[in-house]
């Protein structure tokens, strides 16, 4: 029998999780204490083939007791998937839901809450056999994350990739693992014909990339990911995020974020864009 316990920070996509483990084919169980895991987990056991690949949800809301997930990573070989989230992340997924955390109360807030949380499930965390953090994830890149985990053989052989674009007048990505400026290459801004548009547009494109200066920080910067890529994967990493910032995230980031991903792919790199400021007015 396969097990698998999802558990984590509250709000960090362990419901999503459980949904991508159900699609794979897993038997998933929701909401579970950590004191009946073990019961469960003998039960499937007993049960033979009827239960191949079970999953079960496991959070800060049965208790703070988390020993009995020794005994289910030790003695069944059953592994755990955490999910976690920047606080930030945290904080802002529940005020827009407006559901309280499990932690809050009577003079806690909600960041208070969630620090208490890690505080709690650190010794959990440095159990996991898997650390999801999904502070910048879409749905369709958890579910490839969870795929290339749980793929035969062990990991795919390169993590998947955002390549983000922003603009640095709006701040620095916080999720982005690396960071590269591209505000040397020609602005179009300054041309009436462009300022209104953004990278997405094939000309934007051409005007941002179309020069010997580009041409080759896009071919360094490529080889530089290719050869970074399996040496995360080794690691343990299991995803990158590539930040590419311009002044205001409208043209030249935009531009360059489009061309990488594209050129990634080309390898065989799971690679998507993603930009964070495109739907801003056009300031650069």
């Amino acid at each position: 029998m396969e097990l698998i316990v999802v558990t984590g920070l509250s709000g960090a996509g362990k419901t999503q999780a459980a949904n991508v483990l159900e699609d794979l084919g897993y038997f998933v169980m929701d909401n579970v204490p950590v004191a009946l895991l073990g019961r469960i987990a003998e039960f499937a056991v007993a049960s033979g083939n009827r239960f191949e690949r079970l999953a079960v949800v496991t959070d800060i809301r049965s208790q703070t007791d988390f020993e009995p997930l020794n005994k289910i990573s030790v003695e069944l070989n059953g592994r755990i998937l955490f999910m976690e989230a920047p606080t930030a992340v945290l904080v802002k997924r529940y005020k827009e839901s407006r559901r309280p955390h499990p932690l809050q109360g009577e003079g806690v807030s909600v960041e208070e809450g969630v620090d208490w949380e890690r505080r709690l499930l650190e010794s959990v965390r440095r159990r996991a056999d898997w650390i999801i953090d999904s502070g910048s994830l879409t749905l369709g890149q958890l579910r490839r994350q969870i795929e290339t985990l749980l793929s035969p053989g062990g990991a795919h052989p390169l993590i998947p990739v955002t390549v983000m674009s922003f603009g640095y007048k709006h701040g620095l990505p916080m999720e982005a693992d690396l960071v590269l400026d591209v505000r040397f290459l020609p602005n179009p801004y300054y041309d009436p014909a462009l300022k209104p548009l953004t990278g997405l547009d094939g000309r934007v494109r051409e005007y941002v990339l179309n020069n010997a200066q580009a041409e080759e920080f896009m071919k360094k910067t490529t080889e530089l990911l290719a050869f970074l890529l399996p040496l995360y994967t080794r690691e343990g990493k299991t995803s990158l995020t590539v930040g590419i910032g311009c002044t205001g995230g409208q043209h030249r980031s935009v531009a360059v974020a489009e061309t990488l991903s594209g050129a990634l792919r080309s390898r065989g790199v799971n690679a998507e864009s993603n930009h964070r400021d495109c739907g801003r007015s056009v300031r650069t």
